[in-house]
């Protein structure tokens, strides 16, 4: 230890160079260049049994029942395929709110159990996208869209999911991604707007951001409105987005199913499931769509030029020009529909998103978020589940849904996001060969959000949640304790100072809210996401899971107690010190590892863009952080952050309390009213009516099970190994030693931040010993050593460091009986932070000293 500390002594750096190295001792897992190269009309009988099927539901459902609507856990019918569950846990910081999208729903639910109103909903997988991060109850962001950096994945939200705990950031970093250096203005700007011009489209502002390395431009299309954001850079990784505001006005989640539609085949490509085909052929980074409850995404990204324009000209006819909306069993399948095997069975429901999201009414949490963010939002587009209610669903019909296409998927309502390296010129080409198609509607102005009016009185709400038998029932309470912080938009320093108080009270085991709550013996875990300010307004959530009856009312109080006590007495100067340190450092490092940079810019810039304000704004957070920086040394952080607390916490009246409680009967009550929906359907139908159903029932199981003709494949792009380089990325490696250490370097452009992991050789433990690892790992740095506690050790790293965690890897060898086993420090700093940085990798692991009874003494640093 000694030797890497002075191996890794500033000393070491040669000052005139343009790049640090990066030292690594013994294992690494890198990633080059962020995010690398990796791998006919239907016919009339059938139209005719939807109408009459639509007429039997509404039969049915009319009748006063005092049952409530069925909500089992069910699996849904299809899975895209499965979440990385720690691919996200990097972008922590850079954006708080696309952090929460990411730990929520999706499909299927990540491991997180989570809830949040702007939580996206994700429909494909994407083999280097990012998901959400893991349950560790580790270092979380601030909430600032100014720290947004990430971005959903399988996210379908509708109801409010959001992460039990907080994620991991400081104490759990990823694999560090290789920042890109800076970005000149292109030469030809002239040339290219006047190109812009005589394609119609109008530059409506032009900016350097700094901060990103890139040179921004915002068109707008003369014919149809749509708004175009060219973003260009050096970045080889290149994004594509189109997104579409489309606030539902009730729960049968047109949105959702039709975003789950649209990528079932299209004019030009007309297979069933042509992303499906794209998978097998395609170099692409980042390949998936995802429903916010007030807008619909659909992003791409690659490193290959021609590979993206591929998926760039897939997307675009998909969104524009869906099959979906002329081909009823798309609906069906993708929706919702009865399934009838045979006249004598029982019908019963089936669809994509109907299967999906009985599975998320079956979850407390997810329940939970529904209820609150609904309670918080009544009188707009929140206070409905975009995603869609099961009960609700099966109301949507074929009509609505594809007139909702009509109306919201059009290019007067389009935000259109290019970033990279490719040419904007040939951006714009591609653009204008559809949006010449259209002409101008008024989807623009009908598509608007508006605001929630504040309450003049807090809210309290009880609901109660399918619970299992085991275990005692009284022990099962959930409450959280909701605020909708402000009726107008705020200003970027104010939504600033938001997300730096967010991590104060909530974004490491040290900060208050979080570790008195958890303290106290109210409750198991805690629930809210904290601050969230996807939305067109920020509220802030906070809560506790596992309460006893008697202690819902104590979890409030104590909630207002201690907000009360930091409003008075502020935060410790080391604490805000590690903060703002962590906060700006992730800001800094912009390293977003696998999740392509692009894309996590796009989503930031959204969050204003979306709602007609400026687009550039979330892109460029020096100057509002220099002026926090300025605020909190000229007047103290007691005068910043005291006043958040009071003014949009203990004195916002706009306050909805839920408590969720626990009911066993609930799920068997909710399927006997299912059954007997169905039932009454089922016995208003005719013979005839029985049979056409079992007959559609049986072509619509046909034509999911025959394959795509050879024809309709062909029509898939894909690339040909000319397209291919021939040549992998070269890293550059150097292998050296160090007092029989074997040390790795890599000397790479990181932005002046150096990362390491120093890796420890555990194969002397005895096997039923390395159950123990992990939490040994994890003691490592929530307990503190021999001269600190956990909360001054959390301290110091957010003030020295970008991070530091510790980890077990353990992996079985072919051919070998006894397993690889590893423990893993890693961390990262600025360059004249390194001394710092193995200065807290020896205190932090310095108290495995009194471990060596359990032969894990391997780990220790030599004093």
């Amino acid at each position: 230890a000694l030797a890497t500390t002075q191996f890794f002594s500033p000393s070491k750096i040669d000052p005139g160079a343009k790049k640090p190295r990066i030292f690594l001792l013994a294992s690494f897992f890198f990633q080059p260049k962020q995010a690398g190269k990796t791998p006919e009309k239907k016919p009339s009988s059938r139209e005719s049994l939807a109408a009459s099927i639509e007429s039997s539901y509404h039969a049915a459902t009319s009748a006063p029942s005092s049952n409530p609507p069925h909500r089992q856990k069910q699996t849904p019918a299809r899975a895209d395929g499965k979440l990385d569950t720690h691919a996200m846990e990097r972008v922590a910081l850079l954006r708080t709110s696309g952090r929460r999208l990411l730990q929520r729903c999706g499909r299927p639910r990540p491991l997180v159990p989570a809830a949040s109103s702007s939580a996206p909903r994700r429909r494909l997988t994407s083999s280097s996208s990012a998901a959400s991060s893991s349950s560790s109850s580790s270092s979380r962001g601030g909430s600032s869209r100014l720290l947004a950096a990430a971005a959903p994945l399988h996210l379908h939200a509708a109801g409010r999911y959001w992460p039990l705990t907080a994620p991991g950031l400081a104490r759990r970093l990823s694999v560090p991604a290789v920042s890109t250096s800076p970005s000149p203005v292109p030469s030809d700007t002239d040339d290219v707007h006047e190109y812009a011009a005589k394609l119609g489209f109008e530059k409506v502002s032009e900016q350097v951001i700094d901060e990103c390395k890139s040179a921004a431009v915002l068109y707008k299309h003369k014919k149809t409105g749509a708004e175009v954001m060219s973003v260009a850079n050096d970045d080889e990784n290149k994004v594509f987005g189109i997104v579409f505001r489309t606030p539902p006005k009730n729960s049968t989640g047109i949105p959702h199913i039709l975003e789950h539609s649209v990528l079932c085949g299209s004019r030009k490509y007309p297979l069933k499931e042509p992303f499906v085909e794209l998978l097998k052929g395609s170099l692409h980074t980042f390949l998936n769509a995802f429903t916010y409850p007030d807008r619909t995404c659909y992003p791409v990204a690659s490193t290959n030029t021609k590979d993206f324009y591929n998926l760039v000209d897939v997307y675009l006819d998909a969104v524009f020009f869906p099959k979906c909306v002329e081909d009823f069993q798309t609906f069906q399948q993708e929706g919702w529909h009865y399934e009838l095997n045979s006249p004598e069975e029982e019908i019963s429901y089936k669809g994509v998103v109907f299967n999906e999201m009985k599975g998320v009414y079956s979850q407390p949490d997810n329940i939970m978020g529904r209820v609150s963010q609904q309670a918080l939002s009544p009188d707009n587009t929140y206070g409905v589940d975009c995603g869609g209610d099961p009960n609700d669903i099966p109301k949507l019909t074929f009509e609505e849904f594809k007139e909702f296409h009509s109306k919201f998927y059009h290019p007067s309502n389009a935000r259109i996001w290019f970033y990279g390296d490719d040419d904007t010129k040939e951006r714009l080409r591609i653009l204008s060969e559809y949006l010449d198609l259209f002409e101008a509607s008024a989807a623009r102005n009908e598509s608007k959000v508006m605001p929630q009016k504040l309450f003049k009185e807090p809210v309290r709400i009880a609901e109660k949640y399918p619970a299992g038998q085991e275990g005692d029932l009284k022990k099962k309470y959930m409450v959280c304790t909701n605020w909708l912080l402000s009726e107008e938009p705020l200003d970027v320093e104010t939504e600033l100072a938001l997300g730096f108080l967010d991590h104060l009270l909530l974004g490491t085991p040290a900060s208050p809210l979080r570790r008195i709550l958890l303290e106290s013996g109210l409750g198991e875990a805690i629930v809210g996401g904290g601050v969230e300010d996807e939305l067109l307004q920020p509220q802030f959530s906070i809560g506790l899971k596992g309460v006893s009856e008697d202690n819902i009312e104590k979890v409030e109080e104590l909630v207002m107690q201690i907000l009360k006590n930091l409003a008075e007495e502020g935060f410790a100067p080391e604490a805000v010190e590690a903060s703002m340190n962590t906060i700006e450092f992730s800001l800094r490092e912009n390293n977003t590892g696998s999740f392509p940079r692009g894309l996590s810019l796009m989503l930031r810039s959204m969050g204003k863009w979306i709602y007609d304000m400026d687009p550039f704004e979330p892109l460029k957070y020096e100057q509002p952080l220099q002026q926090l920086k300025a605020r909190i040394a000229e007047k103290g952080s007691k005068a910043v952050f005291s006043p958040l607390i009071e003014k949009y916490i203990l004195n916002n009246v706009h306050r909805v309390t839920v408590e969720m409680q626990p009911d066993p009967e609930k799920a068997s009550r909710d399927e006997a009213a299912e059954k007997e929906i169905l039932k009454q359907v089922k016995s208003s139908m005719t013979q005839e009516d029985l049979a056409e159903l079992a007959r559609a029932t049986k072509e619509l199981k046909d034509k999911q099970e025959t394959p795509d003709p050879p024809e309709a494949l062909k029509a898939v792009p894909s690339l040909s190994l000319q397209d291919i380089p021939k040549k992998p990325i070269h890293v550059p490696i150097e292998v050296g030693e160090i007092n029989g250490v074997k040390v790795l370097q890599h000397d790479l452009f990181t932005n002046d931040v150096v990362y390491s992991e120093v890796v420890f050789d555990m194969g002397s433990m005895k096997k039923e010993h390395l159950q123990l690892l992990p939490l040994f790992c994890q003691s490592l740095l929530e307990m503190g050593t021999k001269d600190m506690d956990f909360v001054q050790l959390n301290q110091l790293i957010g003030r020295k460091t970008g991070g530091i965690s510790v980890y077990p890897l353990t992996s079985s060898i072919k051919g070998k009986e006894d397993p690889l086993t590893r423990v893993v420090v890693r961390g990262k700093a600025m360059s004249t932070r390194v001394e710092d940085l193995f200065h807290l990798d020896e205190l932090s692991s310095s108290r495995c000293s009194v471990h060596r009874t359990t032969e894990v003494q391997a780990v220790c640093f030599p004093k």
